[in-house]
């Protein structure tokens, strides 16, 4: 007799500790947290391409001589390719010593000061990408014909980020809602209202890439002219 109220009073206690576990249980899974993801084609509007003068001299007013022969050189360059005025920026001319390295006598590399340098750039903004593309491409012949310039490649840039970005978070939205509804199928409940949100990395990525993305960090692709807009959300909906 005693036997058996001692057991009985055991599997009182180990009901109660069952039923605290499942309610914990229950407890983790009242919400579900999924990410949703949105892309779609973008194609940028404007363009910006920075050219630079370099040259040397003795000094520091033949280095600036130098400099401002070139300079209406390059104005006739861009003139021809068909940009404005207004369309360019000018830097400051800048001017410095130039220092070369050159090997001592005890075989230890040292600076030396040969003459000076002197720098301006000129910024190229406008929407007329295929007039920026046709200028980066001719620019290799003028400077093989012996003109001091150095150039990289232009920026092409999306003016409206924030309204693509603004779109997108929105079918973000629906899409992490659908995903949502798929995971909660599989564990025979329904996602509910939602609780957070938080939009995660957003990104411009060039068209023809192939890129893993996470949903931190984010990417500005300028190199190329038609893009990939992508945003990731996360989201925590109730479960019923």
């Amino acid at each position: 007799m005693l036997r058996t109220i001692i057991f009985s009073i055991a599997l009182v206690v180990a009901a109660s500790v069952l039923g605290y576990q499942v309610k914990q249980v229950g407890g983790g899974r009242e919400s579900i947290s999924v990410k949703g993801l949105a892309e779609k084609p973008v194609k940028a509007d404007r363009a910006e391409w920075t050219v630079r003068i370099q040259v040397q001299g003795d000094t520091i007013a033949t280095a600036l001589e130098k400099l401002r022969r070139e300079r209406p050189q390059l104005n006739g360059f861009l003139a021809k390719a068909g940009f404005e005025a207004g369309a360019i920026t000018e830097s400051n001319e800048s001017a410095e010593p130039n220092y070369e390295q050159e090997e001592g006598r005890n075989g230890n590399m040292r600076s030396v000061q040969r003459g000076h340098v002197a720098r301006q750039s000129l910024t190229i903004r406008t929407a007329d990408i295929p007039k920026v593309i046709a200028a980066s491409r001719s620019i290799v012949q003028f400077e093989a014909d012996g003109h001091p310039v150095s150039y990289g490649e232009p920026q092409y840039l999306v003016s409206n980020l924030e309204e693509v970005k603004m779109s997108l978070i929105a079918a973000a939205m629906e899409n992490s809602r659908a995903r949502a509804s798929e995971f909660a199928k599989s564990g025979d409940v329904e996602a509910g209202r939602m609780r957070s949100a938080s939009q995660g990395a957003f990104y411009i990525l060039a068209a023809s890439a192939d890129q893993d993305v996470s949903d931190w960090g984010g990417a500005y692709d300028k190199s190329t002219v038609d893009k990939i807009a992508r945003v990731v959300v996360t989201v925590d909906y109730a479960i019923n």
